[in-house]
Protein backbone atom coordinates (compact mmCIF):
# COMPACT_ATOMS: atom_id res chain seq x y z
CA UNK A 1 0.00 0.00 0.00
CA UNK A 2 2.44 2.86 0.78
CA UNK A 3 5.16 1.29 -2.32
CA UNK A 4 1.82 2.49 -4.53
CA UNK A 5 1.09 5.85 -2.56
CA UNK A 6 4.52 6.55 -2.79
CA UNK A 7 4.74 6.10 -6.46
CA UNK A 8 2.72 8.71 -6.88
CA UNK A 9 4.30 10.95 -4.51
CA UNK A 10 7.58 10.90 -6.29
CA UNK A 11 6.27 11.48 -9.68
CA UNK A 12 4.22 14.51 -8.42
CA UNK A 13 7.50 15.56 -6.69
CA UNK A 14 9.44 15.31 -9.73
CA UNK A 15 7.08 17.34 -11.77
CA UNK A 16 6.68 19.76 -8.90
CA UNK A 17 10.22 20.51 -7.80
CA UNK A 18 11.75 20.67 -11.54
CA UNK A 19 8.87 23.25 -12.67
CA UNK A 20 9.47 25.74 -9.45
CA UNK A 21 13.34 25.50 -9.98
CA UNK A 22 12.81 25.95 -14.06
CA UNK A 23 11.21 29.90 -13.27
CA UNK A 24 13.71 32.26 -12.69
CA UNK A 25 13.96 34.23 -9.09
CA UNK A 26 13.22 37.25 -10.57
CA UNK A 27 9.83 35.36 -12.30
CA UNK A 28 8.75 34.27 -8.73
CA UNK A 29 6.67 37.35 -8.18
CA UNK A 30 4.77 37.09 -11.51
CA UNK A 31 1.23 36.23 -11.72
CA UNK A 32 -0.84 36.59 -14.77
CA UNK A 33 -2.60 40.38 -15.11
CA UNK A 34 -4.83 40.22 -18.11
CA UNK A 35 -8.17 38.91 -18.44
CA UNK A 36 -9.93 37.44 -15.69
CA UNK A 37 -6.71 37.06 -12.96
CA UNK A 38 -7.47 39.08 -10.34
CA UNK A 39 -6.47 38.36 -7.36
CA UNK A 40 -4.52 35.22 -8.42
CA UNK A 41 -1.49 33.82 -6.37
CA UNK A 42 1.83 34.86 -7.70
CA UNK A 43 4.15 31.45 -8.76
CA UNK A 44 6.05 31.89 -5.22
CA UNK A 45 2.45 32.14 -3.92
CA UNK A 46 1.21 29.12 -6.18
CA UNK A 47 4.49 26.71 -4.68
CA UNK A 48 4.21 28.21 -0.80
CA UNK A 49 0.65 27.19 -0.77
CA UNK A 50 1.28 23.45 -2.65
CA UNK A 51 4.44 22.83 -0.01
CA UNK A 52 1.64 23.83 2.80
CA UNK A 53 -0.96 21.84 1.88
CA UNK A 54 1.59 18.73 1.48
CA UNK A 55 2.31 19.18 5.16
CA UNK A 56 -0.38 19.68 6.46
CA UNK A 57 -1.68 16.44 4.62
CA UNK A 58 1.56 14.23 5.72
CA UNK A 59 0.35 15.49 9.62
CA UNK A 60 -2.61 13.99 9.13
CA UNK A 61 -1.92 10.99 7.65
CA UNK A 62 0.22 10.74 10.52
CA UNK A 63 -3.14 11.51 12.67
CA UNK A 64 -1.63 15.01 13.72
CA UNK A 65 -2.89 18.07 13.21
CA UNK A 66 -1.22 20.42 11.26
CA UNK A 67 0.44 23.64 12.56
CA UNK A 68 -0.30 27.45 11.43
CA UNK A 69 1.53 27.59 9.14
CA UNK A 70 0.26 24.26 7.48
CA UNK A 71 -3.03 25.58 8.47
CA UNK A 72 -2.28 28.70 6.83
CA UNK A 73 -3.24 29.23 2.70
CA UNK A 74 -0.15 30.80 2.44
CA UNK A 75 2.65 29.09 4.40
CA UNK A 76 5.24 30.43 6.56
CA UNK A 77 5.88 34.34 6.17
CA UNK A 78 9.80 33.97 6.44
CA UNK A 79 10.09 32.10 3.27
CA UNK A 80 10.33 34.23 0.62
CA UNK A 81 13.38 33.64 -1.55
CA UNK A 82 13.57 31.17 -4.38
CA UNK A 83 15.98 29.15 -2.15
CA UNK A 84 13.98 29.34 1.06
CA UNK A 85 10.67 28.07 -1.10
CA UNK A 86 12.53 25.45 -2.75
CA UNK A 87 13.78 23.92 0.67
CA UNK A 88 10.35 24.58 2.33
CA UNK A 89 8.83 22.64 -1.04
CA UNK A 90 11.35 19.72 -0.89
CA UNK A 91 10.74 19.33 3.10
CA UNK A 92 6.71 19.10 2.40
CA UNK A 93 7.88 16.24 -0.11
CA UNK A 94 10.62 14.34 1.91
CA UNK A 95 7.50 14.76 5.03
CA UNK A 96 5.03 13.31 2.51
CA UNK A 97 7.16 10.21 1.79
CA UNK A 98 8.04 9.96 5.44
CA UNK A 99 4.47 10.11 6.32
CA UNK A 100 3.03 7.14 3.10
CA UNK A 101 5.43 5.22 4.70
CA UNK A 102 3.07 4.57 7.32
CA UNK A 103 0.34 3.24 5.52
CA UNK A 104 -0.29 -0.43 5.68
CA UNK A 105 -3.26 -2.00 4.58
CA UNK A 106 -4.71 -2.32 8.31
CA UNK A 107 -4.62 1.25 8.90
CA UNK A 108 -5.12 2.66 5.29
CA UNK A 109 -8.99 3.43 5.54
CA UNK A 110 -9.26 3.56 9.42
CA UNK A 111 -10.07 7.63 10.37
CA UNK A 112 -7.19 9.50 11.63
CA UNK A 113 -9.04 11.85 13.66
CA UNK A 114 -12.16 10.04 15.53
CA UNK A 115 -13.69 13.51 15.87
CA UNK A 116 -14.13 13.33 12.29
CA UNK A 117 -16.23 9.93 12.03
CA UNK A 118 -19.28 11.22 11.71
CA UNK A 119 -18.56 14.05 8.99
CA UNK A 120 -18.76 14.41 5.60
CA UNK A 121 -14.85 15.44 5.87
CA UNK A 122 -11.73 13.27 4.45
CA UNK A 123 -10.69 10.90 7.31
CA UNK A 124 -8.77 8.17 5.94
CA UNK A 125 -5.03 7.87 5.75
CA UNK A 126 -5.26 6.74 1.63
CA UNK A 127 -7.79 10.14 1.74
CA UNK A 128 -5.31 12.24 2.74
CA UNK A 129 -2.40 10.60 0.79
CA UNK A 130 -4.38 11.42 -2.72
CA UNK A 131 -5.43 14.56 -1.49
CA UNK A 132 -1.86 15.78 -1.19
CA UNK A 133 -1.29 14.31 -4.99
CA UNK A 134 -4.26 15.23 -6.50
CA UNK A 135 -3.60 19.07 -5.08
CA UNK A 136 -0.16 19.36 -6.08
CA UNK A 137 -1.33 18.40 -9.41
CA UNK A 138 -3.98 21.34 -9.88
CA UNK A 139 -1.26 23.64 -8.81
CA UNK A 140 1.26 21.75 -11.05
CA UNK A 141 -0.76 22.78 -14.12
CA UNK A 142 -1.44 26.76 -12.73
CA UNK A 143 2.83 26.44 -12.44
CA UNK A 144 3.13 25.12 -15.87
CA UNK A 145 0.78 28.25 -17.19
CA UNK A 146 3.26 30.57 -15.61
CA UNK A 147 6.10 29.43 -17.08
CA UNK A 148 4.80 29.59 -20.40
CA UNK A 149 3.35 32.50 -19.95
CA UNK A 150 6.71 33.48 -19.14
CA UNK A 151 8.40 31.62 -22.68
CA UNK A 152 9.35 28.91 -20.95
CA UNK A 153 8.87 25.43 -21.57
CA UNK A 154 8.01 23.51 -18.59
CA UNK A 155 10.82 20.40 -17.62
CA UNK A 156 7.94 17.83 -18.64
CA UNK A 157 7.95 18.77 -21.92
CA UNK A 158 11.63 19.02 -22.84
CA UNK A 159 12.74 16.51 -25.10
Amino acid sequence: MSQALDFWISNTENDVVSTADAMPEEKYDFRPTAGEFVGVRTFAQQVKHLAANNYRMAAHVLGQPATADQESETGPGDVQSKAQIMDYLRGSFSALHQSVATITLGNALSPAFPERVETARQNTRVQFAVDAVAHSYDHYGQMVEYLRMNGIVPPASRN
